[in-house]
């Protein structure tokens, strides 16, 4: 191609540049496409929605939605350029440092997502039941757009659960062996101090199994004596010898 055709092109391809609203749109256009709305209560994103202002960056939704489908796992949504980009989290957020949570990005959801609860039909995307874990605003550390690219993005999370410095970092390979997946991993940063530990209790802790009726849960203790414990085997009667 000429080099004057191919100015032309270029500046003709600028002048048709897309608005904001077809950005959300074609961002959107993979979610639309798996789901069937006829059939299931989950928001389509209200076409010609606009991305949010760059003067409103520090008022980011972010959202936890725990999510019981085939697996149970935890979806992490971060609002940016009008949608929620979006990873599930296989074990939850973990304020302990040390743990690395592996997060698989999946497709951009509406910012309306955010405030979805409810249950997905059996046999539709994502079928099972879906609530709000845990919700707020987020403000990023590094450049968002060069995170998403790099697979390198830091923020702050403004929750009720979820508090202070965080990280995804997209791994390197393919680990799972899933083609088109990007796993990443989302950790706590050491960087802000640590909430305590009551204010986000493990969310995959495995329930404790209940006693049987009439049983206590209690082991038993050694009988006292004058304030001194008493084995059991000292306590036994003498046996009789014939």
């Amino acid at each position: 191609m000429p080099k004057k055709a191919a100015k032309r092109a270029a500046r003709h391809t600028a002048k048709k540049a897309a608005s904001p609203a077809e950005e959300v749109d074609q961002q959107l256009a993979r979610y639309r496409a798996m789901r069937d709305f006829a059939m299931t209560a989950e928001p389509s994103g209200s076409s010609g929605a606009k991305a949010r202002p760059k003067s409103a960056e520090n008022a980011l939704p972010f959202v936890v939605q725990k999510h019981a489908a085939t697996r149970l796992h935890y979806d992490f949504r971060l609002g940016w350029r009008g949608v929620l980009k979006s990873w599930a989290v296989t074990k939850g957020p973990s304020y302990v440092v040390a743990d690395k949570r592996l997060a698989v990005e999946v497709e951009d959801h509406p910012i309306e997502y955010g405030g979805f609860e409810g249950a997905i039909p059996k046999g539709q995307y994502g079928g099972g039941t879906v609530m709000v874990w845990d919700q707020g605003t987020w403000e990023p550390v590094t450049d968002v757009d060069e995170g998403l690219r790099t697979g390198q993005l830091k923020f702050i999370l403004h929750g009720k659960k979820l508090l202070g410095h965080w990280a995804l970092i997209r791994m390197k390979g393919d680990r799972l062996g899933e083609k088109g997946k990007n796993n990443w991993l989302l950790s706590k940063s050491t960087t802000s101090t640590n909430a305590p530990p009551t204010i986000l209790p493990s969310p995959m802790k495995p329930p404790t199994a209940p006693s049987p009726a009439g049983a206590s849960s209690r082991s038993p203790q050694p009988k006292i004596m004058s304030g001194i414990p008493m084995s059991p085997r000292r306590n036994r009667p003498p046996i009789a010898r014939g």
